[in-house]
């Protein structure tokens, strides 16, 4: 069984519930993400974007874009922009869809992608969000990195977030025995240090990067 096939079908198992998991809406959620991660994910999805200005201009390319739990809102304040969503996940995009029908959302297209095979042109986007992606994209995790890079404009901005090792036990117990089989993470994951060092391969020194336990929070410019 492929990367791929593994993480579709598990996601799929999961949609119904992978908002709630996210966002920690429910009492098990709230207990998982505060016994196991002990970070909120709403308040790291509110930091990531708000490094993007409501004003911004140009193009985004948002992979994986999931169900959109986090950027459906910040998208709508977005009107200069235009948001190019891709996932893996047909039943993540199908999610998202009706979401952006629902709440009248006109400046969001997506399409059904691999992250590793973008079939965009050199330096097409004015930014790259990849929130929650690399920790579960397919083992070729480089490639991930350099076809986000490929396709980003000098002088736009590649930022997001993804779970490091090493910073929290009992999460890094949780990702090897329970998420990576699974198939909703996918190994091999950097630590703090390996990750910094991949992002500035790419960048070079125009890399920031901060961490609440186990989630890097990144912002790079080309």
């Amino acid at each position: 069984m492929t990367d791929n096939t593994k993480q579709n079908k598990a996601y799929a198992k999961l949609i119904n519930r992978y908002d709630d998991v996210l966002t920690a809406r429910k009492w098990w959620s709230r207990l998982y993400m505060k016994c196991i991660w002990k970070v909120d994910d709403n308040l790291v999805a509110k930091e990531v974007l708000e490094m993007l200005p409501d004003d911004f201009r140009g193009e985004i390319l948002d992979v994986p874009i999931g169900t959109a739990v986090f950027t459906a809102q910040k998208y709508r304040t977005m009107q200069n922009a235009k948001i190019l969503g891709i996932d893996f996940s047909q039943e993540m995009l199908d999610i998202a869809n009706q979401r952006f029908l629902h709440e009248k959302i006109n400046n969001v297209k997506l399409q059904h992608g691999d992250v590793c095979k973008l079939t965009f042109e050199n330096e097409r986007f004015d930014a790259v969000l990849s929130m929650n992606g690399f920790h579960a994209f397919p083992t070729q995790k480089h490639k991930a990195f350099s076809e986000t890079y490929r396709v980003l404009k000098q002088g736009g901005i590649f930022l997001g977030c993804f779970y490091i090792k090493g910073e929290r036990s009992i999460a890094d117990w949780v990702v090897h025995n329970i998420l990576n089989r699974k198939g909703f993470f996918t190994p091999p994951h950097f630590i703090k240090k390996e990750a910094i060092e991949v992002l500035k391969s790419f960048y070079g020194e125009n890399v920031e990067v901060k961490n609440h336990r186990s989630l890097l929070i990144f912002k790079c410019v080309k």
